[in-house]
């Protein structure tokens, strides 16, 4: 059974005639009664009775009528959905952010974008980088703010913010006045550092690793915000993004000291190569991009 049948006995039956329905749906009269009585032979039952003036639903078409309206309503609605989400007029996009990260660039972008696309529903999935890349590969999310390095080469990468790295030491501590810092001259120093999987701990690595010396790794945490809370406390140094510097979360934070090398860390926006994103995508793509040059 084809919808444009289902959509030829509603005409007839509303016309109450196969010519007038014919010409309703600009159709020559025989096609239209071939069509109809195909398909009554499909379901095995007469739609209508066929009398002299004019024609009227069986009981069974009367049953027909009444389920095959909603068909029709529900595939016209369907049309209309699919056509909203060729457009960016609505759907959804899931969104991957990196927890600090996100909380600093992203209000502003996701304000621009409710508004650009108020139908759109965005949901936001905080997590390290290495997983979200992980789910981005899966396709588990459309894209997703990440730190370099990324290693997976599915995945289209576009730089987004270069954001500079400082040296975290307590209040007391003797650098503390410094304005700016060799590291290496803090390798015998306790270091306070994220967990294994988290980005910023990879480049915190190589940052000792670029200065000679393997860090002594006294406490390890996955939470950012407690890294810098334990170096305020005294408990040993630690490396900070520049957004952790703007607003650290702490009563009394860490001072943070300019490194001579001026390293920087580069996040990105990635998506998957193989599914290009939406229009509603690819202006979250674009405005987190432009609001990351502001950083």
């Amino acid at each position: 059974m084809e919808l444009r049948q289902v959509r030829y006995v509603l005409a007839v039956a509303e016309e109450r005639s196969f010519s007038r329905a014919a010409n309703r749906l600009h159709l020559a009269q025989p096609s239209l009664s071939q069509q109809i009585a195909k398909l009554e032979k499909l379901l095995g039952v007469s739609l209508f009775h066929r009398l002299p003036q004019h024609v009227e639903l069986t009981d069974a078409g009367q049953r027909f009528v009444q389920v095959a309206q909603t068909l029709v309503d529900m595939s016209e609605g369907l049309e209309r959905e699919m056509r909203a989400y060729a457009v960016g007029e609505s759907g959804k996009l899931l969104v991957g952010s990196l927890p600090i990260t996100g909380a600093y660039v992203l209000p502003r972008v996701i304000s621009a974008f409710t508004k650009q696309f108020p139908g759109v529903e965005l949901q936001l999935m905080e997590d390290t980088s290495s997983h979200l890349e992980q789910l981005l590969v899966r396709g588990k999310i459309d894209v997703s703010l990440l730190t370099m390095p990324i290693s997976d080469p599915s995945l289209e990468i576009i730089p987004a913010i270069n954001e500079d790295i400082f040296l975290a030491v307590p209040p007391q501590h003797p650098l503390a006045d410094r304005e700016e810092v060799d590291l290496a001259e803090v390798a015998d120093q306790p270091f306070i550092l994220l967990k294994e999987g988290q980005g910023f701990r990879t480049i915190s690595l190589r940052l000792c690793e670029q200065a000679g010396f393997r860090p002594r790794i006294v406490f390890e945490s996955s939470n950012i915000q407690t890294v810098q809370s334990l170096v305020a406390a005294g408990m040993g140094l630690s490396f900070a993004p520049k957004m952790i510097t703007l607003a650290p979360g702490t009563v009394e934070p860490p001072v943070y000291v300019k490194l001579t090398s001026k390293p920087y860390r580069t996040l990105v926006v990635a998506y998957r190569k193989d599914r290009p994103l939406s229009r509603p995508g690819e202006a979250f793509v674009q405005s987190l991009v432009e609001q990351g040059g502001h950083i």
